[in-house]
Formats: structure tokens, C-alpha cells, sequence
């Protein structure tokens, strides 16, 4: 794909939506971190769910901390793989207290030690929490990435990297937002709707549906 279709690409996502915001509900640093080690396999939908009730009673490392794994896991426990993320949001409030003075660090190394924490979990937050301009390839990204030629890639990082490259730098503070929505309401994986798509005569897809 060559760069003034990307970049026509971007302007029609700014265009139609100007200032994208992810699903999940949060209202600081802690709690976005929180919810997207719970998003983990689950939907936005659920984790919204269990963090309103969550957040109402312990929002803080300190708070988190004292509710235990067990206090934890009652209010996520019809979240996937609630018992695992629950000993990791433990462990990393504890790390958070010891090593940060109880704040989320900006700072990617930092997070990624956090346990629970990978480099797409980082970027969410990274990019989210402080406005670093950068790209966290879930699923619908590396989807839509190879699937309409904007960045091929065979692995999340592959993509990554590639987006970051190819991305025009006024568009990639928001770009993953516009992906990741795009991919799940419109260029959806089994049966892409691209009748409703606003680039498909720039997407280089050749099973486009009708």
C-alpha cells in the first residue's frame, strides 16, 4: 500500500470520528491499568461490568491490595481467567506500592515487569493514560493491518512496528483507537462488512462482500 492511500486512509477515521476513546471505564491511570489486565480474552462489556462495582469499594494499589486475591476475585470471578488475573493485579498493586510509590509508571520497561502486564497491555496504557503515540495490536489491528494491506505483518510486534513506521505522525496518537473499533464493528473477522466501510475502495482486501 503506498503512502498517500494510508494517509487518506487516517483522514477519513479522523474525519468521521475526531477524538476515538476505547470501551473500557475508567477515570485515572490505576484503574485503566486494571481493567486492561482484565480485558485480557474478555470482553470491554464484562470488564465494565465487574470494575463498576470494583471501583466503587477499592480503585487504589493500597485498596486492591487489602481486598486480597480471594476479595478480588468475588467481584471478577465471571471475568475469563479471573483467578489468574486476580493473583496478577495483586502481585502488581504490591509492585506498585514498593517500587512506584503506588503510581503507574510511564515508562514502557517499567509496566512490562508489572505481572500481567505485556507490551500490548503497555501500549494501551502508554498511549491512554499519558499520550504517548503508540500502536497495541490486539487482535482486529493484526487483522485489519494484513487484511487490508495497510502494515502486512506475521506477528503482533511485526505489525507493530510496521504501523509505527507507516503511520503519519498527525494520526498515530489516535490510531490504534480507530483500528481497534473499526475491526470490531465493521471489518469484523468472519464476514467483514464492507458495504458499511467507509475506506473500501482504499483497502486492498480482494474478498470484499457485498
Amino acid at each position: 500500500m503506498n503512502p498517500a492511500k494510508r494517509h487518506a486512509i487516517f483522514e477519513r477515521f479522523r474525519a468521521a470520528n475526531p477524538e476515538p476513546r476505547g470501551e473500557l471505564e475508567f477515570s485515572n491511570a490505576f484503574e485503566l491499568l486494571v481493567a486492561v489486565i482484565l480485558s485480557a480474552q474478555a470482553t470491554d462489556k464484562s470488564v465494565n461490568i465487574a470494575t463498576r462495582e470494583l471501583f466503587r469499594h477499592a480503585n487504589t494499589p493500597q485498596a486492591l491490595l487489602g481486598l486480597g486475591v480471594a476479595g478480588l476475585e468475588a467481584y471478577i470471578k465471571r471475568i475469563g481467567l479471573y483467578r489468574t488475573k486476580a493473583r496478577n493485579i495483586i502481585a502488581t498493586c504490591k509492585a506498585l506500592i514498593d517500587n512506584h510509590d503506588g503510581a503507574v509508571p510511564r515508562d514502557r520497561a517499567a509496566l512490562e515487569a508489572l505481572p500481567g502486564v505485556g507490551r500490548k497491555t503497555a501500549n494501551v496504557v502508554l498511549n491512554i493514560a499519558f499520550g504517548e503515540p503508540t500502536i497495541a495490536v490486539d487482535t482486529h489491528i493484526f487483522r485489519i493491518a494484513n487484511r487490508t494491506g495497510l502494515a502486512p505483518g506475521k506477528t503482533p510486534l511485526a505489525v507493530e512496528e510496521k504501523l509505527l513506521k507507516v503511520t503519519p505522525p498527525e494520526f498515530r496518537l489516535h490510531a490504534h483507537h480507530w483500528l481497534i473499533l473499526h475491526g470490531r464493528y465493521v471489518c469484523v473477522a468472519r464476514k467483514p462488512r464492507c458495504a458499511e466501510c467507509l475506506i473500501r475502495d482504499l483497502c486492498e482486501f480482494r474478498g470484499k462482500t457485498a
